[in-house]
């Protein structure tokens, strides 16, 4: 006698929903989302004390991958990694090069990576339907953005752990919270709209 383990069937995430199959099928929605990163890079607050300045980043990550989905959100941060290594100014305030990446910052870029995977997962499995689910993927993505760049800036710094921390995510805990609660209060009305156009489109 065999138990089989089922498990939910992985959902439409709001692009496959909303756009053309032309354009989640050719790779156009990685490119517009490593374009709205690059573009929320440049909305740059500095934080005295910190070499970490508050930016739009996080929230072009968090959003994109939610609406992309895992993969393509995952891809959309890979290439905007390797855009910004191979010397285009997509990085913070138009930064470019490999040193931005090994620098004091570059944990939280790596950190993209991972919380492009987090978001673009929860969406998979629903999660960006209601507010209340989706902020909970996004806090947890964003964690994972403060765990990579807090133990980078660690090593790269010499700081020590508590340092570390006081530096790298105390002052960034407010604007980062807002940024995911925007994100997160965005896509279940864009949620809603798409469904209701959809459905309207059907019924012609």
């Amino acid at each position: 006698m065999t138990t089989a383990l089922s498990l939910p069937a992985p959902l439409p995430v709001l692009a496959e929903s909303a756009l053309p199959k032309v354009l989640t099928r050719t790779g156009a929605t990685v490119v517009l989302g490593t374009a709205l990163t690059a573009l929320a890079a440049q909305v740059v607050v500095p934080i005295p004390g910190s070499p970490v300045p508050v930016t739009g980043q996080t929230f072009a990550v968090l959003f994109t991958a939610a609406a992309l989905g895992p993969a393509r959100g995952l891809a959309s941060q890979v290439l905007y990694l390797a855009l910004g290594a191979a010397g285009l100014p997509v990085f913070t305030q138009g930064a470019h090069g490999v040193h931005v990446l090994v620098g004091a910052t570059g944990g939280y870029l790596v950190g993209f990576l991972l919380a492009s995977l987090i978001a673009g997962a929860g969406s998979r499995r629903g999660t960006d339907r209601t507010v209340l689910r989706e902020l909970a993927v996004m806090a947890l993505a964003s964690a994972a953005i403060y765990t990579c760049g807090v133990t980078w800036l660690a090593i790269v710094t010499g700081m020590g752990p508590a340092k570390a921390v006081a530096v790298g995510v105390a002052p960034f805990l407010v604007g980062d919270a807002l940024k995911a609660a925007l994100a997160s209060s965005l896509l279940p009305p864009a949620w809603k709209l798409v469904t209701r156009l959809n459905s309207t489109g059907s019924a012609r």
